[in-house]
């Protein structure tokens, strides 16, 4: 990159011309001539000048007018440019400047004059990119920080939200298992066989609740903190679908909702297994969570071309289309929403996928996402 300052030097005296190119061309200036407005103008189609020294009497368009046209145009607005001219009276002066002149140097020329006023504009023009510059590097660092200061109040509130959920979803199966275990302790020696199993049944699958919060925690600190490894393989989805309808089927039978799957056998996908059993497992625990006893939930799945589109669909009460669009936003303190559905959008984003949800109040909920096909 050559970053030599270029001169434009306008003058219709061959004779000034000369003498000035000369001198400046020895001073290590790049130098451009024209000798009249119109020329200026053509000169300027394929020169960038880093100043202008431009004589005032010039045949057709004059200094002053040229100066005017000059910086109206915004490619050339920003040259400062040096009026050369033997009218010395203040109105002239004032004349120049007021067309957008920088500066006004009376002939005959003294070159040393001529070299020296060059060179403190070309600072002056230096100093003012630079400052432009580093304006607009301050600005860059002003929006980063201030969506920095935003990430961290996001943050902020949510793990303030986070805590809420996770003592709110905590108490419940803690005080279930406290009361189970407290039961049996007391009752030990009247209940019999079937009544112990039937509480330690209880206490398993509050155990296994418990479990299930623990993994959400565990994904969702991974996930903020980037930390969660992503490992694909061929996976069973139908497999998977079975297993998980298998570990909420005792919350299902206590309000009495059918659980099905209509995956067909060996329906494989190219993800990480532990994600898709989380996925699964909170959609079908949300489905649960917002359906009616006698109700019935539904995992199905179909193919789109190199994707696997996923659904859970329950008869539940469903949702405005409010909620709907609420419905992955992280945990909010106000709404007391939790990590489930949040978690889900993130484990399903980590494998490429997207998930989406159809709901109508009064008529059930759809939950769709879409995971790779394997090959």
């Amino acid at each position: 990159m050559n970053d030599t300052p270029i001169i434009l030097i306008v003058d219709d005296n061959p004779t000034n011309l000369s003498v000035l190119f000369e001198y400046l061309e020895e001073s290590g200036y790049e130098l451009a001539v024209a000798q009249s407005g119109e020329e200026t103008l053509q000169q300027l189609e394929h020169v960038q000048p880093d100043l202008i020294l431009l004589d005032v009497l010039l045949p057709g368009i004059d200094g002053f007018e040229l100066c005017r046209q000059l910086k109206e145009h915004p490619a050339t607005a920003k040259i400062p440019i040096v009026f050369m001219t033997a009218l010395a009276n203040d109105i002239d002066k004032v004349k120049g400047f007021l067309a957008g002149g920088v500066d006004y140097i009376t002939k005959p020329l003294h070159h040393e004059e001529v070299l020296v006023r060059i060179n403190s504009h070309l600072q002056i023009q230096r100093l003012q990119r630079e400052l432009k510059e580093y304006q607009q590097q301050l600005n860059v660092q002003n929006t980063l920080l201030a969506q920095k200061d935003e990430r961290i109040r996001e943050l902020q509130a949510s793990k303030g939200a986070l805590y809420l959920c996770v003592s709110e979803k905590l108490q419940q199966p803690l005080d279930a298992l406290i009361g189970y275990a407290r039961l049996i302790d007391d009752n030990i020696e009247e209940y019999g066989r079937d009544e112990i199993r039937n509480t330690v049944r209880r206490l398993r699958h509050t155990a296994e609740k418990l479990s299930a919060l623990y993994d959400n925690l565990l994904f969702w600190s991974k996930i903020q903190q980037n930390t969660i490894e992503y490992s694909p393989e061929t996976i069973a989805l139908d497999e998977i679908a079975v297993y998980n309808i298998l570990l909420n089927t005792p919350t299902a039978e206590q309000k009495r909702i059918r659980l099905n799957s209509t995956i067909p056998e060996k329906t494989l996908a190219h993800a990480d297994d532990m994600m898709v059993n989380v996925i699964l497992r909170n959609l079908l625990a949300n489905a649960l969570a917002f359906t009616e006893p006698g109700g019935e939930i539904t995992v199905s799945v179909e193919e789109q071309h190199d994707l696997l589109e996923v659904a859970v669909t329950d008869t539940g009460i469903g949702m405005e289309n409010e909620q709907l669009h609420r419905l992955f936003h992280t945990p909010d303190a106000e709404e007391k929403t939790g990590i489930g559905l949040p978690l889900c959008q993130a484990l399903i984003a980590k494998q490429g996928g997207t998930i989406r949800a159809e709901s109508e109040r009064g008529q059930g909920t759809t939950i769709r996402f879409t995971l790779p096909k394997a090959l």
